[in-house]
């Protein structure tokens, strides 16, 4: 569905978020979409009537125009910019309702790993799906993934995933992974002819998945991938690895309703292999 409802982007003017400013720039202006670039002023810890707010937001201000030239001119999109005051996590969730699409940095490196609190933080509150962006994305990338696992979630992320392929003139990867079974197996629990069974039934819900892809995007390419070997998330940063975009429902089928984001989806973040999406729910 066409909106016009417009990007946002979230900076702290790190290498993480200059990138982010940038991928979202280009979306937005692939899309005929205005752009909105945050910063947040974290004011919670400034006692009234303490005048540092008015001053920690004249250095947001500051940093936003540093952070908009970046992009003027070089790339066409209407481009603004709007400094919000209050919990950075928080913040963000109140102004994802105005917005198509919520873009963040990764995070900076830390201990061998990627330090993805606020961008995990971010994707779990938002109402709007949050597109988590590394230091080095570029527009190198071919294909749209995206990760399934028969819930009503994971249908979603498809549809978004689709979406966002016929729209870039990309083909599709749709990548079901299940794991479990292999401990049973390798224990003796299961036979081979139930292991079948299962693959079988597994192929049946990747199949059922797509199969209105066709009549909504007739000219989508649209490839299947049912992985039994690995982890979801494993399987998913395997498969997106060169990708333009992997998307992933903020929960699946296994997740516990109170947790915001799933377990699969959190991993994924931890080890982003391209530009990723991730797709909130909307319950019907």
């Amino acid at each position: 569905m066409r909106t016009s409802k417009p990007i946002a982007v979230a900076t702290n003017d790190s290498p993480q978020s200059r990138a982010a400013v940038e991928w979202a720039a280009r979306r937005a202006a692939s899309a005929d979409l205005p752009l909105v670039i945050l910063h947040v002023v974290d004011d919670r810890w400034v006692a009234e009537p303490m005048p540092w707010t008015g001053e920690l937001v004249k250095r947001g201000e500051a940093l936003l125009e540093t952070a908009a030239g970046r992009v003027r001119g070089k790339i066409p999109a209407e481009i603004t910019t709007k400094v919000l005051e209050g919990g950075v996590s928080g913040s963000l969730r109140k102004y994802s309702t105005q917005v198509s699409m919520l873009v963040v940095g990764s995070g900076a490196p830390h201990l061998g790993g990627s330090l993805t609190d606020r961008a995990l933080q971010v994707a779990a509150a938002a109402k709007c799906p949050v597109a988590v962006i590394g230091v080095t994305e570029d527009d190198g990338g071919h294909g749209v993934v995206v990760g399934v696992d028969g819930s009503e979630e994971s249908t979603q992320a498809v549809a978004f995933a689709a979406a966002e392929a016929d729209r870039a003139g990309q083909e599709l990867t749709v990548v079901y992974a299940i794991w479990e079974p292999d401990k049973w197996v390798d224990s003796g629990a299961l036979t081979q002819t139930l292991t079948q069974r299962i693959e079988d039934e597994e192929q049946m819900v990747l199949s059922e998945t797509v199969s209105g892809l066709r009549e909504d995007y007739p000219d989508l390419v649209v490839h299947k991938i049912l992985d039994t070997k690995m982890e979801p998330a494993a399987a998913l940063v395997k498969a997106a690895a060169g990708a333009q975009m992997l998307v992933v429902g903020s929960r699946g089928r296994g997740g516990f309703k109170r947790l915001l984001l799933g377990s699969t989806a959190h991993a994924v973040l931890t080890q982003l292999p391209c530009p990723t999406v991730i797709t909130p729910i909307h319950r019907k």
